[in-house]
């Protein structure tokens, strides 16, 4: 990673890779499946979005790692020459796997779609990411659960590092390409350090942290974050896994990440739910269903510069499929232009401003009309 400036603990930089760079702190698009929900690839890359997230675990399920091997790549599948960070699939074994077992070599467990069996190692899982060409490889991992005991946390983040270790090892390095490990340990402080250190004894392009924003709580991530990032290495990216709000990543940024994904702007997309620069809006609400006005005037998505709040909100209303893809394309649009202002404002020296700047703009009070 090539830092360009940095502002306090906050950074700009850029990962040059095999598809092209990605400038950071930045916010990638979630593509579970091998797309991002109500949107094409042309549309996402019109936000500006530089690197999209797909998931190992979704991906070998449906369409299944081969198929996609006879398809030209992820990248060509899907049609995004970009980067593409592949997640391991930890999480979704702990949240969606009917019946899982867990060893010191992998997991076994049902598929959440037709209840067969699968198994999944860390070797296998690195080679899946591999038949996939993905830019940016995540080490498989078990995903914390939240709330855990010291013991159970501390066995679990064990599990993990051993994980981690066979990863690296499974692992074949190109230029262009990249190995995250992921730092695990719950809310405990002594044991996302011993995480952390484990991982930088194996060795890793970067570092990711992992089992937040799973119901701890801001206070608790960020308190988490502050014991964790200073002992990560300064040159290596920095990866805040399933984060978040604006606010989450002004916060994250602020004490040192680089990177971030979140289903937040999708979801929130598909349930008529906007963020904008002057706060949250909820297009169902009946305020909007005479509002001429733009959704945002300071964003130049398809929403925003064709249609008014008061159409958005007849169709959510009206239960049209256009309702979520236009408010999709609209958050997503939103949230890259914070990164961009974000990535502005600390080549300035200014981020600390332009952080109180944007809170201050979204807690006024909303006008009513």
């Amino acid at each position: 990673m090539h830092i360009l400036a940095t502002d306090g603990d906050a950074r700009v930089g850029v990962l040059h890779t095999a598809h092209g760079p990605l400038e950071t702190p930045a916010f990638m698009a979630v593509a579970t499946a091998g797309t991002v929900k109500a949107m094409t690839a042309d549309a996402v890359r019109t936000t500006g979005c530089q690197c999209v997230l797909g998931n190992t675990y979704h991906l070998m399920l449906r369409p299944g790692a081969d198929r996609i091997v006879t398809q030209g790549g992820l990248h060509r599948f899907m049609n995004w020459p970009g980067p593409i960070l592949t997640d391991s699939g930890g999480f979704q074994i702990m949240s969606l796997a009917v019946i899982r077992k867990i060893d010191p070599d992998g997991v076994t467990f049902r598929s959440f779609i037709d209840g067969s069996i699968h198994r999944l190692t860390p070797a296998s899982c690195i080679e899946l990411q591999n038949k996939f060409d993905s830019t940016i490889t995540m080490v498989l991992d078990e995903c914390t659960a939240f709330p855990s005991t010291f013991r159970s946390a501390e066995l679990s983040m064990e599990l993990s590092m051993r994980w981690a270790d066979l990863s690296k090892q499974a692992y074949r390095p190109r230029t262009g390409y990249a190995l995250f490990g992921i730092v695990q340990g719950g809310i405990h402080a002594d044991l996302r350090l011993r995480s952390v250190r484990a991982l930088r004894s194996i060795g890793f392009d970067g570092y990711a942290i992992g089992g937040l924003a799973v119901g701890e709580g801001q206070a608790v991530m960020l308190k988490t974050l502050d014991v964790t990032i200073p002992d990560l290495p300064k040159g290596a990216p920095r990866y805040l896994m399933g984060v978040g709000t604006p606010d989450d990543i002004l916060s994250a940024v602020e004490r040192g990440i680089d990177m971030f994904d979140c289903v937040i702007p999708t979801r929130a997309g598909r349930t008529a739910r906007a963020y904008t620069t002057a706060g949250v809006y909820n297009l169902r609400n009946a305020r909007f269903a005479d509002d001429p006005a733009p959704l945002d005037l300071a964003c130049d998505c398809p929403a925003c510069t064709r249609y008014s709040r008061a159409y958005l909100h007849h169709l959510f209303r009206a239960k049209e499929i256009l309702g979520p893809m236009l408010l999709t394309w609209h958050n997503l649009t939103f949230y890259q232009s914070l990164m961009r202002g974000i990535r502005s404002s600390i080549m300035l020296g200014q981020f600390i401003s332009y952080s109180a700047q944007l809170r201050a703009a979204w807690a006024a009070p909303k006008t009513v009309r």
